[in-house]
């Protein structure tokens, strides 16, 4: 597979549809789904069926240059996850949210803050982004943490969707974190 970017020690390519059961074990960890379903595990028919066509289709909408990508690691080449810069199906390509979701394994480790670091530079020196943003929920701290090493800045507080109503701490929403090209060239002077 052809390499789609490269952090120290990650390597980022585009998902194939024979990936759907990397995308099902991520997806079948509680911890993993904690702020996302509550912990349940997405069925795999729901990977196979509507997530790998979904990801496919949009490297075409994109140009292969934006999306969803799966992680491994350089040394020994195991499946971390995934990562995503990617802007909204009918929202401007120059506005592109930035999105992760790593093994337990990978927890801890850096591997969100370097590849995220990675991602930005690529999205505002090479792809013409302009502003990327990422959500999350307000109670979801590694995440937000994250969020802030990038120097992104929380720009707004965000209602729980309805179908995360029965997540732990989803009587507290969630929040928009964004960064612009302008905020993020600063930070490289």
């Amino acid at each position: 597979m052809t390499t789609y970017l490269e952090s120290e020690r990650l390597t980022l390519r585009h998902f194939a549809a024979a990936d759907a059961d990397l995308l099902i074990e991520l997806d079948s960890d509680p911890a993993v789904m904690r702020y996302l379903t509550g912990g349940a595990p997405t069925p795999p028919e729901e990977v196979r069926d509507l997530a790998i066509p979904s990801i496919l289709a949009g490297y075409e909408r994109w140009d292969h240059d934006l999306g969803l990508f799966a992680a491994h690691e350089k040394d020994g080449g195991a499946f971390v996850g995934w990562f995503c810069l990617r802007p909204l199906r009918s929202g401007p390509r120059e506005e592109a949210e930035l999105g992760y979701r790593l093994r337990q394994a990978a927890w801890g480790r850096g591997y969100a803050t370097e590849v995220s670091q990675a991602l930005l530079a690529k999205g505002f020196a090479e792809l013409g982004i302009r502003m990327v943003w990422a959500e999350t929920m307000t109670v979801n701290r590694p995440s937000r943490n994250v969020m802030e090493k990038l120097g992104m800045t929380l720009a707004e507080s965000i209602p729980t969707p309805d179908d995360m109503m029965a997540v732990e701490g989803s009587e507290h929403g969630g929040v928009r974190y964004e960064i612009t090209k302008e905020q993020w060239e600063r930070r490289q002077a």
